[in-house]
């Protein structure tokens, strides 16, 4: 089990690391892809600056082994701020991820994000 669990620690890392620098690099490359997700009170360039730095600071500290206990918290809280957009966004009358129940099943994952996050900063233990 202790194996399973190395192996899958390690997935997540890297599957959360790329992850975030693929957001990071859309955020750039293709902003309005992300302008139905901003809140009307956020400046949409701002938003997208922000989350392209934040996204990419953060996943290149998830893949570098020393810094991914620190990364694995910075991920858990970026989940948890981007939380209340994606509720948000259910809530709409025409969510921007298409249907209602699409939006459900993200705020749904997002939970399970924030989980793993949690449970990667936790068990991390910076070797």
């Amino acid at each position: 089990m202790k194996k399973f669990t190395s192996v899958l620690r390690i997935a997540l890392f890297i599957l959360f690391g790329l992850f975030l620098l693929m957001g990071a690099y859309r955020h750039i490359a293709e902003p309005a892809f992300y302008t139905a997700f901003v809140p009307p009170f956020i400046p949409e360039n701002l938003a997208n600056i922000l989350a392209a730095v934040a996204e990419g600071v953060v996943g290149i500290a998830l893949l570098i082994p020393k810094t991914r206990k620190l990364g694995a918290l910075g991920f858990t809280l970026m989940m948890i701020v981007f939380l209340p957009i994606h509720i948000w966004d259910l809530f709409r009358a025409k969510p921007a991820i298409g249907s209602f129940n699409a939006a459900v099943i993200r705020v749904a994952i997002q939970l399970v994000v924030i989980y793993a996050g949690w449970w990667l900063w936790k068990n991390e233990t910076n070797k």
